[in-house]
């Protein structure tokens, strides 16, 4: 087809309302070219809409095949931790450390599939039991980890009393903890041992999505041996 009938066929889609993005698809021809040989064609209010409403269903659809995609890739990646869950504990060193710390994620750790491993706690022994957990279970150090502070809006003024804290009690430094989030308190709250109140800590390992299927999988086989 020559380049004066692409022209007039594109022009001639672009009436009928197509996209240019489709035009240039059905005739083989660049985007740049489509749109400018279309440039001075008019689409209706009604066409407007039409090409807006495919667009919008395109990305949905996208989007759609985008999560199955990623949805495969978790069940695949737990499937695998799963296979390799009973041989994983074999070689664990220290069982008593192991499942201590398994309990407790069991507990106060986030499990959902998607996001990164995390324990929430305001006990700092338990988070230094994890903190030690990873590292000597799953080849995880501190640099790895990022540590979040929840804080009552009523202990705005001891923020650097409370970080201060946790800095030197995680033995994390502060370059790795993120800004603190403040909880907004209920009316007339009161906090009967003020100046013993830190807060919150979510402990999060940075790109972890693998680990917690590791995480997950050791959950299930543990309780599938109580069963």
């Amino acid at each position: 087809m020559s380049k004066s009938s692409e022209k007039l066929q594109a022009i001639k889609l672009r009436r009928l309302g197509w996209s240019i993005k489709d035009i240039a698809k059905e005739l083989k021809v660049s985007r740049s070219s489509a749109s400018v040989w279309c440039q001075e064609i008019l689409l209706t209010t009604s066409q407007k809409e039409s090409l807006k409403a495919k667009q919008i269903a395109a990305g949905h659809i996208g989007r759609q095949k985008g999560a199955e995609a990623n949805r495969a890739k978790r069940v695949s990646a737990l499937e695998d931790a799963q296979r390799l869950a009973n041989i994983e504990i074999k070689h664990i060193n220290n069982l008593n450390l192991f499942y201590l710390g398994l309990g407790i994620y069991w507990g106060e750790g986030i499990k959902s599939r998607s996001g990164p491993a995390a324990i929430v706690n305001s006990d700092a022994r338990i988070l230094r039991i994890m903190i030690r957990w990873f590292d000597e279970c799953f080849g995880i150090d501190r640099t790895q980890l990022r540590p979040y502070v929840y804080i009552s809006s009523a202990h705005a003024g001891r923020e650097k009393i409370i970080m201060s804290y946790w800095e030197k009690i995680l033995g994390i430094p502060n370059t790795q903890f993120k800004s603190p989030i403040y909880l907004e308190r209920r009316p007339r709250q009161q906090y009967e041992n003020h100046n013993s109140y830190y807060g919150v800590v979510a402990l999060r390992v940075l790109k972890s999505t693998n680990l917690k299927y590791r995480i997950l999988a050791l959950l299930d086989t543990v309780s599938k041996r109580l069963d």
